[in-house]
């Protein structure tokens, strides 16, 4: 029993730098895998990355459509001709004396369209 233990242990012995190196080898590759696919990690930190320019995008164009629309309604409030002459036509449809107005008509849609077995049967009585 003695040769059984002391073959074992010295095969522990001369195996250790092996074993050690492997566990720290997967230890490596699961702390890899973690900073890049884990909860924090930099596939997620590049998607929030990529969001927050996104939206920062966005409030830049927000900040200047509210300062366009803030503009306009000072125009209104403060009675600039041209700005309620601008409202007066768009909304109210006025125009000035000889001008020309071109509408464009839309075309209107059928509200009940027929099925096509209804429409063959009234053309076949004709």
């Amino acid at each position: 029993m003695k040769i059984t233990v002391r073959i074992a242990g010295n095969w522990m012995y001369r195996m250790r730098r092996v074993l050690a190196t492997l566990c720290i080898g997967v230890l490596v590759v699961f702390i890899g895998y973690r900073v890049v696919f884990g909860a924090n990690g930099m596939k997620v930190w590049q998607s929030k990355r990529a969001e927050v320019e996104r939206l920062e995008n966005d409030i830049e164009r927000q900040k200047l459509e509210n300062e366009r629309l803030q503009h306009h309604v000072d125009g209104l409030q403060q009675g600039t001709p041209s700005v309620i002459e601008k409202e007066a036509r768009e909304q109210l449809g006025y125009v000035k004396p000889g001008e020309v107005v071109l509408f464009e008509q839309k075309a209107k849609s059928d509200p009940k369209p027929v099925p096509a077995a209804i429409a063959e049967n009234t053309e076949q009585k004709r």
